[in-house]
């Protein structure tokens, strides 16, 4: 899941925001090499892990801020810096594993895990936790156990996330709407034909590449996207899926896709060619830069007015299998997920975080942030989030298929049978690498 950050730069961010969280595919790794990686230095003097993450300038600038406080707490330790625009990051990162290279700690997502651990990248930092140089104490809602695969700790989180629908205020009080927590998809289906209806425009931007929003409907429905070892839904499932998003546009109820790719990189929300969007609650910030309205977060539809299938999702910090350095590497993690004034300069840069240390020392102020902190209490207070489903190996070429299918199907390039059938041929061939 990428799960992103509400600083991914602007082309960043909005290609994430369009896949509501899907990773972007990077080319497969090659063999193993077996030569030593990672940072430089003893174990008597002064070390140098090299950290890598991606994001812009403006992420940049307050990391490098965390960092100077890390370096004075451990003025034996050097932190080396290293970002990249999304993508970017994934292709570089791709050439230095594949070298044997990796940098000692950087930042990753849910759909990297195994697919990175299958190739020996990535260091199971249950050791540091049991030496003492790490903790896993005091993480929000469960969220100590995302970055878990096989028993393996894998990844450390450092913001969570969580879907939610960003309505236009204005728009679903003049459609006479308010949508509250278990509404279900027919109170959702009645919502889009009184915006089209009452507010001369779509009700929403859209499902067919929302691929992390039909993970939800598929866990309502006790399935979901991924299994452990492939795919949790059938060619049945997607075409019942896809055939709806195309009726929504043929209706009216959902923005053409067509206009939406004109009016790109401004989203449909903002632009008023919808009155709804889902994606990551973290994003919201978007739509009040780019828009002229008011905007909210509203809860997720439900099969059975209960089961919203949500869980918070996380950036999280990941080590290099190859570091020579892995208790330093444990204690500059540890760091960035416990210490408040950290915190207090990323803001939710990155997601809400996730230490109770963390979320308590940093209170926002601006109506936006203030929104998100709320709507992720809310699903706290209602009980509604579970464990997320393991992501597979090849998930992130999966992911980028879906998201590409989906808009040739939405552009009028491919019908419905032949974007489902074409994405089921692309994910066996991913799911079996």
């Amino acid at each position: 899941m990428q799960q992103g950050g509400n600083a991914e730069g602007q082309a960043g961010r909005r290609t994430v925001l369009k896949a509501a969280g899907a990773s972007l595919a990077v080319a497969g790794l090659g063999a193993t090499a077996t030569a030593c990686g990672g940072g430089s230095g003893s174990s008597k003097g002064t070390v140098t892990l090299r950290y890598s993450w991606w994001g812009a300038e403006d992420r940049a600038e307050r990391i490098n801020k965390t960092i100077a406080l890390f370096e004075k707490k451990y003025p034996k330790i050097k932190i080396k810096t290293d970002f990249q625009p999304y993508p970017d990051f994934w292709k570089k990162f791709n050439t230095q594993a594949s070298g044997g290279n990796p940098p000692d700690v950087f930042q990753n997502a849910i759909g990297f895990l195994r697919k990175y651990d299958a190739k020996n990248v990535l260091l199971d930092l249950n050791g540091q936790v049991k030496a003492g140089n790490l903790s896993m104490d005091g993480f929000r809602a469960g969220l100590e156990k995302f970055g878990e695969v096989d028993g393996k700790l894998l990844g450390v989180p450092v913001g969570s996330n969580s879907l939610a629908l960003v309505i236009d205020k204005p728009v679903y009080t003049r459609a006479g709407i308010k949508p509250e927590q278990g509404w279900t998809w027919d109170d959702f289906d009645e919502a889009m034909v009184r915006i089209r209806d009452r507010a001369g425009r779509a009700g929403d931007s859209g499902m067919y590449g929302v691929m992390y929003l039909y993970d939800l409907y598929l866990r309502q429905n006790g399935k979901a996207f991924f299994t452990e070892d492939g795919l949790g839904f059938t060619e049945a499932d997607l075409t019942q899926w896809w055939t709806k998003a195309e009726k929504g546009v043929r209706t009216g109820l959902f923005a053409d896709p067509k206009k939406v790719a004109q009016i790109k990189p401004k989203s449909a929300l903002s632009a008023e060619l919808a009155g709804s969007e889902f994606t990551w609650d973290n994003f919201t910030v978007r739509y009040t830069s780019e828009g002229k309205s008011e905007y909210g977060l509203a809860p997720i539809p439900t099969t059975d007015g209960r089961k919203t299938g949500q869980y918070l999702g996380s950036l999280m910090l990941s080590a290099s299998k190859r570091t020579q350095h892995p208790e330093e590497v444990a204690q500059f993690i540890d760091f960035m997920v416990h210490d408040p004034e950290v915190a207090k300069i990323m803001g939710y840069d990155r997601g809400v975080p996730t230490t109770q240390a963390q979320f308590d020392a940093y209170r926002p102020t601006d109506p936006v942030n203030k929104a998100i902190a709320a709507y992720e209490q809310s699903l706290v207070e209602a009980d509604v989030l579970e464990p997320i489903t393991p992501h597979p190996n090849g998930a992130d070429i999966c992911e980028a298929a879906f998201l590409r299918i989906a808009e040739e199907l939405g552009l009028g390039k491919r019908s419905v049978a032949d974007a489902v059938k074409q994405f089921f041929t692309e994910s066996k061939t991913a799911l079996a690498g």
